[in-house]
């Protein structure tokens, strides 16, 4: 098998090929060429060997977008060793359950997070090496050596020349661990090879995006998400472009400054940020030097996807992807955009929808979508019956429910346990919140089950509005668009709708809000 290492690909190729004098990375002051993340990233990898670390052994990040985590992500796949970023919004308990089914020996974590990792690793006993991304190293458990990671790069200067080269990896090679819910259960680990993260960048980055070396990537999704990672990683390295990092938490305003400061072209967003951009009254020239945007997480509502493109005049396209998958393997295309639906197969990927049965079903019938490609994970960590219900027969089973049309388009029902019944018929909850944000006061909305004195499910709606809109209206509206079956039977008006950390309606808890409400009545 030929070798390929995907940090070496995506970094040290450029200035092999002579474009070392080009803008790599943005991250507030700093300003890095491509012949700087090159630089930084070589003697990061030869401080990581020095630790100690052996091939395969687990580097955790746990810690806000900027240059450390960056190129220490890279210094990872160069050195052989394997990336697992982490979410920063988990809590000391969630993060120690994750270094500790990992196997991290090594981690690095910002500052902030010092209380949090006290008690994380306390539950994680075979971490040996603790860096911290600040001034100052963090209180670390007996046996376990605390640096900074300017001590570490300080090491790494000083080490022989031979521990800055990259690690021979084949494309088979384990590089980059991502931890996901999956469909059902705790988190576990997806393992991705060297090679998945170059076929991302070969179908979606290529021939969607169509990602080129002018190109300036900032991306509202962080480092540890899959979306994230590929957007202001693996994509614009791949193309040597430029890529824009912000350590701050995601906001309208903070996006705002970064679109004003650095002149993005390439704009990567979920939904509930496009909603929360439009309603914070940004000027119209916002996004002016944004070519094209993108959206993932949760389906792209139609007028949500219309308001955005009127109000800034830019076009999003709407995709799906997976951790599982690493990134989008299902999308629409610039040019060729079908509001309300997730357009047709990535060039690259293979797409079918199934019945219960496992049997193909025809267009126009609803199915559980299933995908084929060569970014799949290898499986999930130590979890054999997990990854068998998941990945079978080289196919993952993305646990959504969609449809085809007769030309190829495919339009998003939801998860498969988000679906409902009324009447005895199949009801979309996106189709339903889909009319809702058509209305000009509402600004969310989600739609659940909810068993009624009979115990069958009928349609329920948390909406955010503004203004004096009533929940008679609403029904009314839903009413006049969609068959009356469709409609919610109840409007409950919500401040805001639960979100997981990407931006996602968390239908679960809305479920257990309402169930709880019904009880006390």
């Amino acid at each position: 098998m030929d070798g390929f290492n995907a940090g070496s690909w995506l970094v040290h190729r450029h200035v092999a090929e002579g474009r070392g004098d080009r803008v790599a990375v943005r991250a507030g002051t700093t300003t890095l060429t491509y012949a700087g993340l090159s630089d930084q990233v070589a003697v990061a990898t030869a401080g990581l060997r020095g630790l100690g670390l052996r091939r395969d052994d687990r580097v955790l990040f746990v810690t806000n977008d900027d240059v450390p985590m960056f190129t220490g992500i890279l210094a990872a796949f160069c050195a052989g060793f394997v990336a697992v970023p982490v979410s920063t919004m988990l809590g000391a308990r969630e993060l120690g359950a994750i270094i500790a089914d990992s196997g991290a020996v090594a981690v690095v974590a910002g500052a902030e997070y010092d209380l949090r990792l006290r008690e994380a690793l306390a539950l994680a006993p075979g971490v040996r090496h603790l860096v911290c991304d600040g001034p100052q190293p963090l209180p670390a458990p007996p046996g376990v050596t605390s640096l900074t990671w300017q001590d570490l790069l300080a090491a790494g200067e000083k080490a022989p020349a031979a521990l800055r080269e990259p690690a021979g990896t084949v494309d088979d090679s384990w590089a980059l661990w991502l931890y996901t819910s999956g469909t059902t259960g705790a988190p576990k680990g997806a393992m991705h090879r060297h090679a998945n993260l170059r076929h991302v960048c070969e179908t979606y980055g290529d021939r969607v995006l169509g990602i080129r070396p002018g190109d300036v990537c900032f991306s509202v999704a962080k480092l540890f998400f899959a979306y994230g990672i590929g957007n202001s990683m693996f994509f614009p390295l791949s193309a040597g472009a430029a890529t824009l990092l912000e350590p701050r938490r995601s906001s309208p305003a903070v996006a705002a400054e970064r679109l004003a400061a650095d002149r993005p072209t390439l704009f990567f967003g979920v939904p509930t940020f496009y909603a929360a951009l439009l309603a914070a009254g940004l000027p119209e020239d916002t996004f002016t030097s944004v070519r094209l945007a993108t959206s993932a997480g949760e389906a792209l509502p139609a007028p949500l996807q219309d308001r955005f493109t009127r109000r800034f005049g830019v076009e999003i396209i709407d995709g799906l992807g997976s951790t599982e998958a690493l990134h989008i393997f299902l999308s629409n295309q610039p040019g060729d955009v079908r509001p309300g639906t997730t357009g047709r197969p990535v060039p690259g990927y293979d797409i079918e929808l199934r019945d219960a049965s496992g049997a193909l079903v025809p267009d126009g019938r609803p199915g559980s979508l299933h995908v084929r490609g060569a970014s799949l994970a290898l499986g999930y960590w130590q979890r054999a019956e997990a990854s068998g219900a998941v990945f079978a027969g080289g196919w993952l089973s993305t646990g959504d429910t969609y449809v085809r049309s007769p030309d190829g388009y495919y339009t998003c029902l939801g998860r498969s346990n988000d679906l409902l019944k009324a009447g005895g018929i199949w009801v979309s909850p996106v189709e339903v919140e889909s009319r809702l944000l058509e209305h000009p006061q509402v600004e969310e909305a989600a739609v659940v089950g909810l068993a009624d004195e009979h115990g069958l499910d009928k349609p329920v709606a948390c909406v955010v509005a503004k203004g004096g809109v009533t929940a008679e209206e609403l029904i009314q509206w839903c009413r006049d668009g969609l068959a009356a079956f469709k409609r919610p039977r109840r409007v409950i008006f919500l401040d805001g709708l639960p979100k997981t950390a990407t931006g996602k309606i968390q239908r679960f808890k809305i479920r257990e809000l309402l169930a709880k409400e019904a009880a006390d009545e």
